[in-house]
Formats: structure tokens, sequence, C-alpha cells
């Protein structure tokens, strides 16, 4: 097969290769452009490339004396995609195979030069195999790179959904407000559906005489689905680039972090809630048995009072408690270690990237209107009256985070709550999770580092790091259902948001939820919302429709 000059590289990558080494540019036509390209360098010495899952030179430099384990390996891809970037160093001949089959490539291979392949007509879902052999002359050398899997949103599916949309379907109609669900299979979209409403209510009980029906680009208040596509995410980021080790004391990153007991506290306490701190911390509310000593409702002095004032059990380490305070003590160690606020940092540095638009912390500062959110608490966070205290809400909640700590106590943005975003982007924050860190050409964290994140703890299996496992005992079968493999993980939100990442088989769901824009009925002290009383809002009988519609195709 003939080679040719690449006329398809980036704009980005071209001015990348130009800035950096100098870079000419020449093109020439061929209608074998899609299955093999190349570009040259002027020198010898090659550029920064982009990133990708698997990056491997041949010869190896310690080969093995068993003979059929050298120069091979894996890497994941999906039927009909994948790129493959061939550094060729100083070599004029190889004998490349992607699954056995070998790459047609006919002429002399120039020496410093990189090369695009197409492995469109190559590859298969999940792992694929690589190979290479007769590399001549001998001593020469060649790179490998296989750029990480992206997802397609034109899938066409025939999977049966049918049971689980007349489920969520039945529910609207009953007086359940509304819902986007969004299922990835296998690098595929096969499911992005829209149901009932965004918003129904204007003011407490008064409904909307024309409600704003669900979109699936509807953006949600994640809640608690913030502590993985944001902190995990900058936290993983971090490890990966060896900026930040989580066995080490917090205080080696906090050095104000002291007293008490905090000089004992690692990361990984905070990352398995097992520091001692309680579930919750109301900030935002002067309390009768405090007073004002830990009122706060400014990001800065609220800051200063969780790392040196809050109390926490004396016992160490503690038994694992849930708690909001670890993760807003994380997203303030992400700020401290990168410099920058935490919605800049994941903003610049984690969603643009991926070009994620609409992930984002305090949407309404940032150009977005509310007609394009899911409304949640219909007075507020009065809970109907039942609440008061300085500075509360009472207005429908719509584009503003509903979590009280986050919204008064921190400004919108917090390391437990306060990311928005929509299903289409976490469907490709999921497929990010079920590539093991990586999308496209974009390594956010390595595969190690989401695998120590993900390694069940000794004292409940149900806790990684930040991430809730699945496990082995079903636990916690009310959010992954009863199908889901013991290394499926995720996260619930109080909203009404869940997801679930199972590796196992290649599989995310993400059911988004506006639960909470609902009537509230109860005493002063025990009351409900009417909206959780919803199969759909309680997670786990959707998610098992799903799994039962894919299992039993």
């Amino acid at each position: 097969m003939a080679l040719v000059i690449n006329t398809k590289i980036s704009t980005y990558f071209k001015a990348a290769l130009v800035a950096l080494m100098g870079l000419t540019l020449a093109a020439c036509s061929s209608n074998k452009a899609n299955d093999f390209a190349a570009s040259e360098l002027k020198q010898s010495k090659l550029v920064t490339l982009p990133n990708a899952q698997v990056v491997v030179t041949f010869p190896e430099a310690n080969p093995s004396s068993r003979e059929y384990v050298n120069n091979r390996g894996t890497f994941k891809a999906y039927k009909g995609r994948g790129q493959l970037l061939i550094q060729n160093n100083n070599a004029i001949s190889a004998d490349i195979f992607i699954n056995n089959q070998k790459l047609n490539i006919t002429n002399q291979l120039a020496a410093n030069t990189l090369y695009e392949y197409s492995l469109a007509r190559r590859t298969h879902n999940g792992v694929n195999t690589f190979k290479v052999e007769n590399i001549k002359p001998k001593g020469a050398s060649l790179t490998l790179r296989f750029e990480f899997p992206t997802l397609n949103t034109a899938a066409q599916s025939n999977i049966d959904f049918s049971q689980v949309d007349a489920l969520i379907e039945k529910d609207v109609k009953a007086g359940f407000p509304g819902a986007v669900l969004a299922v990835v299979k296998s690098g595929e979209l096969i499911k992005l559906s829209a149901y009932g409403d965004a918003k129904q209510y204007q003011q407490s009980d008064l409904m909307l005489l024309r409600p704003e029906p669900m979109q699936t680009h509807t953006l949600f208040d994640l809640a608690s689905n913030t502590k993985i596509f944001a902190t995990n995410f900058a936290l993983m980021k971090l490890v990966s680039e060896g900026l930040l080790n989580i066995n080490k004391p917090v205080q080696s990153y906090l050095p104000e972090y002291k007293g008490d007991g905090r000089e004992l506290r690692t990361v990984k306490n905070l990352l398995t809630h097992t520091a001692g701190y309680p579930p919750v911390f109301d900030f935002h509310r002067k309390s009768a048995k405090t007073g004002d000593a830990y009122f706060s409702q400014n990001s800065q002095t609220t800051k200063q009072l969780l790392l040196t004032q809050v109390p926490l059990s004396n016992k160490y380490p503690a038994q694992a408690v849930y708690s909001d305070i670890d993760y807003m003590i994380l997203g303030v160690l992400v700020e401290r270690i990168t410099g920058q606020p935490l919605d800049d940092y994941l903003e610049q540095h984690i969603y643009a990237p991926l070009k994620l638009t609409n992930t984002v912390f305090n949407p309404l500062k940032k150009g977005f209107i509310r007609s394009e959110f899911a409304a949640t608490e219909l007075s507020g966070n009065t809970r109907d009256g039942r609440i008061e205290f300085d500075n509360i809400r009472t207005n429908v909640l719509q584009g503003e985070v509903h979590d009280e700590r986050a919204f008064y106590s921190f400004d919108g943005v917090a390391g437990h709550a306060g990311l928005f975003s929509n299903a289409p982007d976490l469907a490709v924050l999921s497929q990010v999770l079920l590539n093991q860190g990586g999308f496209g050409n974009n390594q956010l964290f390595s595969a190690s580092t989401l695998a120590q994140f993900l390694t069940p703890q000794l004292n409940n299996e149900t806790y990684g790091l930040g991430f809730r496992l699945a496990g082995n005992n079903q636990a916690r079968r009310w959010h992954f259902g009863p199908y889901a493999s013991a290394q499926a993980y995720g996260h619930t939100g109080w909203t009404g948001t869940v997801t679930v990442i199972d590796p196992t088989y290649d599989l995310a769901i993400i059911l988004l939820t506006n639960a909470r824009h609902t009537k509230i009925k109860g005493s002063q002290k025990h009351y409900q919302f009417l909206g959780k009383q919803y199969e759909t809002a309680q997670y786990g009988s959707v998610v098992s429709l799903i799994y039962e519609a894919l299992l039993n195709q």
C-alpha cells in the first residue's frame, strides 16, 4: 500500500508540531489516505505527542527468553474504530500485526517520521492484540501509540428498552416530575431518553400552566455525584502526575490542618470516610448549641473553620461514616495543590480537553439560563416552610445548587456538591472511566490510579476511595440492582441522580431525575418529598431493567 502525506492531522496537532519542531508539512493527494498516512519531521528528534492508552517501543529493551512473549501487547478498541500512530525512529521496514492481521505497509519507512494508520478494518470490541516482527535494519526501532476509544453518540441500537421506558412513563403519568436516562455500552451511546418535565411549579404548590418539558440535554444538579465526577477526577489526575500521595497526612498539603488529632489523618482517611467526621456540618445556619462559633456564609471563612475547628472523633482510625465533610476538605486540598479554585481547575484541565461545555459549577454565573436546568425544591431550602435561617432561599430552585452547605457556605463550589451536568456529558466522563483514564488523545489519569481508587476497603467492601462499589454481598442492590458485576461502581446524589459504571460489561448507566421537584408531605420534623416515593426515584428497578434488556437480548 502506498504511503501518502497526511492531510488530516488536526489543526491543533499541526500547530504544535510547527511551534515545537519547526515542522514543514507538504501534501499530496491519494485515494488511500484514510488507510495509511504520514507526516515528516525536519530532524530526528520527535515532538511531544498526544497522550495514548498504549505507548510501546520495539524491539523491547529487555526481551524475555520465551520467544513468543516479546514485542506483543493489547489495547482496547471497538469494532470498526481505532487509530494507530507509528513513530519511526530509524527503521526502513517492519511487520506490524493487529489481531494477527498484517498491516499493508509496502513503501520503505522514512527515518524520524510519524505515520498515522486507521484501524477501522482491523478492530473488534474489547481487547485487541498487536505484535511487531522483522524490524530492519538490525538495531533500528519504532514506537506504536494506540489512542483511547471515544464514544459513538450516533449509534443505532436494537436493544428493547420498552420495559424501562414503561416504568418511568408510568411514574410520570402518576405524578413523578421527570428524568433523563442514558446507557453507554461498548463505546456507544445506545440509549438517550427524556421523560416528563424539567419544571412543573413556579412557586410552592402553584403549578405552571405550561410545564417546561424535559430534554435529553437538560442539565441537572448532580449533588453527591460531584464527588466522583469532579473531586475524584481531580484527585486521580493529581495522583497520576505525582503531585498527591493519598497515604500522606492531610497536613502535608494543608499545614493549618492540625490539633485534636488532625495530624494523624491521611488523605486516604478522607477518601474512605474514616477520618472521624459526622455526616454533615451546618455552617450555613446558627446552632442553638454553638451559637455563632461555626456559622459561616462566606467561602474563605468556611474553609478556615473546616480545616481547624470542625470537631472529629477521638478514635483513630474511625469507623467508616459517610460524610460530606471529608469531600469538602478534599476540595480545598485540590485547590491548594493546583493553586486554582476547584471549578477553574476542573473546567480547564478535565472538562475542556474533553470538549464538555455543559459540566460546570455555578452555571448561572457562566452564561447559562434557568430554563436549561431541571428544577429541584419548590420553596428554596425551607422544606415548604419547615426550616428557616439567615438568607434562606424561598423560590423554586433551578440552576442553583440545592445543597445548603455548598450554596451558602462555599459560594456554590465545593468538593462534595455543586457540579451540574447533563446526560451526554456524563456519558463521555463514564467512557473515560471505562477506558481506565483516557478518551481519544487525552489521558486524565492512569489505569493504576483508577485501580487504586476502586480497591474495596477491608472494613467495608462497598467503599472504594470515594466511589461506592457493588461488591460481592449485594449490600447495595438498591443502587446497582441484582445483575451488576462485583466490579461495578458509581454513586448517588440527593437530588435524584444515580450512576453505575460496570467494566465487566463495558457498561454505564446514568439516571438523572428531579425527584425533589414535588410537594412535601408530613409533620414539622418527619416529612418526605412525594417524588421520592416513586419506583424511578428508587434507582434499583430502573438499573435492573436495563441489565435485563442487555443480558436477555
